[in-house]
């Protein structure tokens, strides 16, 4: 399938809702659908809640996470987050800066549409914010994700450009925040999101957490034809379906919680519009998520690898340090993690893919179109999103853990 053959009409609604619009103009068009404004007070609903994290049964399991040095070097982040900060203007900078523990770093989302107006729109700072900016996700990524970072913010400009609308679809279209004070020693982070890509980043001395993240593209290849090209994603599906199709006729039956995408099995809760079979999407942070699917105790050393080589795939934009850190919880609790799969297997085929752990939760999903006009899933509308179930999202766990310490000294 070519992504091209699913391009929109010149003349479509949607295209003609974007065009020639700033992004606020934008927001308050599509806002004022019902269809928008039902998911806005949901989502609403959600953020309110006090946060407690992903479950497998409702309450958190305790003891999981724990301050530790993993090698990070956070002095390259400190300095280029202050960098950043210097480049403000004075309202920018209010915007921008927000309490380490504040509501605001659970608000992403990855519509295009602006659901609210928190922080700054890259879009809207100096270049200077924006190369600092830049400076800031190379050191708190590995060379590999921080190039994947830029694809991804590419791909959202590349498809502006297949419709002219990089006034609201840009490589800049993203809001931008800092929690807490840049310090090498107490905790603060950074976050940004907007279409397609969330990623919230919370340091703590030389301990590092990336969670959540959504990743997603649609189209999954960017063409221009020069050196900027580039398919995202390959190494997430790959190994996803080497892995499936690496077990046993049994396994895959046992694994298989749904054999279609949209199948009418589902239960109502289990499939919407927005997340399609993601369960650990935006505005999610408190979901109760059952394990399903098979065991890793249950798989062979093989098999076991094989998983393992797809959390690498995720897991590939930490630096180093807490790279192997990250991999070492994962392995801590491997004989705890589960494997489900939505879709068939063969080599061709279209599919969702689940890894849950207590320290961990993985998730693929090929997507029907968005900008695009397929109506079924296809493999060049991907979403993927990496959480740290049990409270860990956005380092809240280690932030409890350092209050804690603090005030017992």
């Amino acid at each position: 399938m070519n992504f091209r053959d699913y391009l929109l009409p010149a003349d479509s609604p949607r295209i003609a809702a974007a065009r020639g619009v700033t992004p606020a103009e934008y927001a308050q068009r599509m806002l004022a659908t019902e269809k928008a404004q039902n998911l806005q007070r949901e989502w609403q609903t959600l953020l309110d809640e006090a946060f407690r994290g992903i479950t497998t049964h409702g309450k958190p399991q305790p003891d999981l996470f724990h301050l530790q040095d993993e090698g990070f070097d956070n002095t390259c982040a400190v300095n280029a987050a202050r960098a950043l900060l210097a480049t403000l203007s004075d309202e920018h900078h209010q915007r921008v800066c927000q309490p380490v523990d504040a509501q605001q770093w659970r608000a992403w989302y990855n519509p295009e549409i602006p659901f609210n107006d928190f922080g700054v729109r890259l879009e809207q700072t100096s270049v200077a914010t924006r190369e600092a900016f830049r400076r800031l996700l190379r050191s708190c990524t590995s060379p590999s994700g921080f190039e994947k970072i830029n694809h991804l913010m590419d791909a959202n400009h590349f498809l502006g450009e297949l419709y002219d609308l990089t006034n609201i679809m840009n490589r800049w279209s993203f809001h931008f925040m800092i929690f807490g004070e840049p310090s090498e020693t107490r905790p603060w982070g950074w976050n940004i999101y907007g279409h397609h890509v969330a990623f919230c980043c919370f340091i703590i001395g030389r301990q590092l957490v990336i969670s959540p993240t959504f990743m997603g593209v649609e189209p999954n290849i960017i063409d221009r034809g020069n050196e900027h090209d580039a398919i995202l994603f390959t190494e997430e599906e790959r190994r996803g379906l080497t892995l499936m199709q690496a077990l046993t006729p049994v396994q895959q039956q046992r694994a298989t919680v749904y054999t279609l995408m949209e199948d009418p099995a589902m239960p109502p809760e289990r499939f919407n519009f927005a997340d399609q079979r993601h369960l650990a999407g935006a505005f999610q942070d408190n979901r109760i998520i059952p394990c399903e699917g098979i065991c890793a105790a249950e798989m062979s050393p093989v098999q076991r690898q094989l998983l393992l080589d797809t959390v690498a795939a995720f897991i590939h934009i930490l630096p180093e340090g807490p790279r192997q850190a990250r991999m070492a919880q994962v392995l801590r609790y491997l004989d705890q993690t589960w494997w489900c799969w939505i879709g068939s297997c063969g080599d061709d085929d279209v599919f969702y893919y689940r890894i849950q752990s207590p320290v961990i939760l993985l998730e693929f999903d090929h997507h029907s179109g968005m900008w695009l006009t397929n109506e079924a899933p296809a493999r060049f509308h991907i979403h993927t999103i990496m959480r740290t179930p049990n409270g860990n999202d956005y380092g809240q766990a280690l932030l409890q853990a350092f209050q804690q310490y603090t005030e017992a000294e």
